[in-house]
């Protein structure tokens, strides 16, 4: 897309956002593997499993991407008393941005769902679920709590985010939008079912096509389609705007008095699961820094054409945006934490592209270190390479080490052409990292033999490749440092 240096310059105020979030939220598990052969059984493919993934889905997405943009979140929902919800509790627990305001209703499971993917192709979803009334009494305890929470002044937008899983009762969300209406606070609703009646007073609607025809029985073929089912929201509902999302048909962000089409940015598809989740909360963290609607929705528009290049429940983070916008990757944006880093050779993987990895201090770079990023580079389609932290460089090379602090030398390794990631790591071997990356081409300088390579014999293990970089005469980082101290 074009550039856009005014949203460019707004995403740093995204990490000053607040914004509550109540909805249903779930566990979602991730088994991925391998098809070979079809079952002797029945006509049906066989999945050798290879990894598993879990994370949490629903309004608990959300508040994932929520904080991925540098927002704060209190997240409301309901979860059972079983292993289930105490594994979700985990998982967000591990994210500071997030506080957890989860209530437990200890006659419902928790709801799980389960999706077997080859490569890039589900093969099959499974759901958990228990879809009958919540009880009245806990249903009264959350909202009552939730109202508190709106009416503190704190929050710029509150999200309701309906799966159809029971919590957002008309009674909940009536009392929700009173609050929010009374404080001044933005009310995004990513809605469920045909009954938008209880949804009646929201500020921001956000269906997707098909939605938007079930709630109004309206065709949504073009682009006055849609304006024109969007206005019938508009009038039935009382609600102030509709974000109709249209997947490749892009966005439709319609008011009383003014419509805009947004185009669709996705290059490439691979999974749309939680692509709604994604638009939902980049919307309320506009909104919530003080962002106009339309231009809210732009960043939504581009965010979401940035998730479904992913696979699985995906987030956005800000440099993605930045980039995405036209500003180019920008600081840090190579230097990743690892689960970031995972997110990436996932995203990665679903292209088929070969991933390469490579480690070492780096400490003060020179032309043997970029010789051998540069042959690492040529070996693969996306290199990684591993840093030593601190700590670990100052236990293998002894005192005055590292002469370079680890973001220092991480920013100078990722302003590198042939570098894609850049990921600190405080072990004394990169093994670790290895076999959680599980590269296709593990990278090491030719001083050293194949067999002694740190990880080697797991990569070769998988098929994978161990190439030794040659090795350019005559520099030598602690060779320097002497030189400097003499």
């Amino acid at each position: 897309m074009n550039k856009s240096p005014r949203l460019i310059e707004w995403l740093p105020r995204l990490g000053e956002a607040q914004v509550l979030c109540v909805g249903d939220v779930m566990l979602d598990r991730f088994v991925y593997g391998e098809v070979e052969r079809i079952s002797p059984e029945a006509p049906i493919p066989v999945l050798r499993i290879t990894r598993q993934d879990v994370t949490v889905g629903g309004a608990g997405n959300v508040a994932r991407n929520l904080s991925a943009l540098g927002a704060s979140v209190r997240l409301f929902g309901v979860v059972g008393d079983d292993a289930e919800g105490a594994e979700l509790r985990a998982v967000l627990a591990d994210d500071a941005a997030i506080t957890l305001a989860l209530f437990t209703g200890p006659s419902r499971p928790t709801t799980v769902k389960t999706r077997y993917i080859a490569g890039v192709q589900q093969l099959l979803r499974t759901d958990e679920e228990d879809l009958d009334a919540m009880p009245q009494a806990l249903l009264g305890q959350l909202s009552e709590e939730l109202s508190k929470e709106i009416s503190s002044g704190a929050y710029g937008a509150l999200v309701l985010s309906d799966y159809g899983k029971g919590l957002l009762r008309e009674s909940l969300i009536n009392q929700a939008v009173a609050a929010a209406t009374a404080a001044g606070v933005p009310v995004i609703v990513d809605p469920k079912g045909t009954d938008y009646g209880r949804y009646r007073g929201a500020g921001v609607l956000t269906p997707n096509r098909r939605e938007l025809a079930e709630a109004t029985r309206l065709a949504v073929d073009t682009d006055t389609d849609v304006e024109t089912a969007a206005r019938a929201l508009l009038k039935d509902y009382g609600v102030s705007a509709v974000v109709a999302t249209r997947g490749a048909q892009g966005m439709a962000v319609v008011t009383a008095d003014d419509c805009a089409h947004l185009p669709a940015l996705a290059r490439e598809v691979f999974d749309v699961s939680g692509a709604g989740d994604t638009v939902v909360a980049t919307l309320a963290a506009g909104l919530a820094t003080g962002l106009a609607l339309t231009d809210a929705a732009q960043l939504a528009n581009v965010a979401a054409g940035i998730v479904v290049a992913k696979v699985g429940t995906a987030i956005v983070r800000p440099d993605e945006l930045g980039d995405a916008l036209g500003g180019g990757p920008g600081p840090g944006a190579k230097f990743l934490q690892r689960n970031a880093l995972m997110e990436r050779v996932a995203m990665w993987r679903a292209r088929g592209l070969l991933v390469g990895f490579t480690n070492g201090c780096f400490d003060l770079v020179h032309p043997g270190h970029v010789s051998l990023i540069e042959q690492a580079s040529a070996a693969c389609d996306r290199l990684i390479v591993a840093l030593n932290d601190d700590a670990s460089v100052a236990r293998l090379k002894g005192e005055g080490r590292p002469v370079q602090p680890e973001l220092a030398r991480g920013q100078v390794i990722a302003s590198l052409s042939g570098v894609d990631a850049v990921v600190l790591f405080g072990e004394d071997t990169p093994r670790e990292l290895i076999e959680e990356v599980r590269p296709d081409v593990l990278v090491k300088g030719a001083d050293y033999a194949a067999e002694d390579v740190v990880g080697g014999d797991f990569v070769s293990g998988y098929g994978g490749r161990v190439v030794l970089a040659n090795l350019v005469d005559g520099f030598s980082t602690t060779d320097t440092i002497s030189r400097i101290s003499d």
